[in-house]
């Protein structure tokens, strides 16, 4: 349905103005939907190869403490000694305006050595403490990307819902407003040739007489 306009060559202008840019906006979201969707894309089968990492990675860590549990006991006394963990850090950077979470640990708190004894343990126990280390810092990686891919598909989802009002509804709109005006003015121009006409051959009679 066109909008309601008086029809003048003002309004014609500033239709038309409006109908480029509401064209160029949904070229400009349409691109940013299609980079969103790649990077998201992208981040998924990112996600499944850190899935499958930390399933084969949590298989081999727990293997590793059944047999440290075995050879050494339960070690609940070492559980104890484990430090709070505040090695992880969070920052962000912008894909087409969208805010995506950057997940990072702190190499420099995790080499300050061991939080046990080596002459307390063995071999598996140390292979568990590796293959745990392993998985948080996988478990980093993971928390990163899927909540980018969370991000990103609600942007795609807002992006994809502005194109389609601009697509389906304002562009169409703007069509048949300029249409509408266009035809009136090219009707009021004919009006008026033909009056002029009438008055030129009113005139040419009367100068005849």
């Amino acid at each position: 349905m066109a909008v309601q306009a008086v029809p003048t060559k003002g309004n014609l202008m500033n239709f038309k103005k409006s109908l480029a840019l509401a064209k160029n906006g949904y070229e400009l979201l349409d691109k940013k939907r299609n980079i969103l969707v790649r990077e998201m894309m992208t981040l998924i089968d990112r996600a499944a190869e850190i899935q499958d990492k930390i399933d084969i990675t949590y298989s081999k860590a727990y293997l590793a403490l059944q047999k440290a549990n075995i050879t050494l006991g339960y070690i609940d006394d070492l559980a104890k000694t484990v430090p709070t963990d505040d090695s992880l850090k969070l920052s962000y950077r912008s894909v087409m305006g969208v805010e995506i979470p950057i997940v990072t640990i702190d190499e420099s708190l995790e080499e300050k050595g061991l939080f046990y004894g080596l002459g307390s343990t063995n071999e598996d126990f140390d292979e568990a403490y590796m293959c745990f280390r392993e998985v948080k810092r996988l478990t980093a990686d993971l928390a990163e990307v899927e909540n980018s891919v969370y991000r990103l598909a609600d942007a795609i989802k807002k992006t994809q819902k502005r194109a389609n009002a601009l697509k389906n509804i304002m562009i169409p709109r703007f069509e048949e407003t300029v249409k509408f005006i266009t035809d009136a003015l090219d009707e009021k121009d004919r009006e008026e040739f033909s009056r002029l006409k009438v008055i030129k051959a009113q005139k040419t009679e009367t100068a005849e007489d």
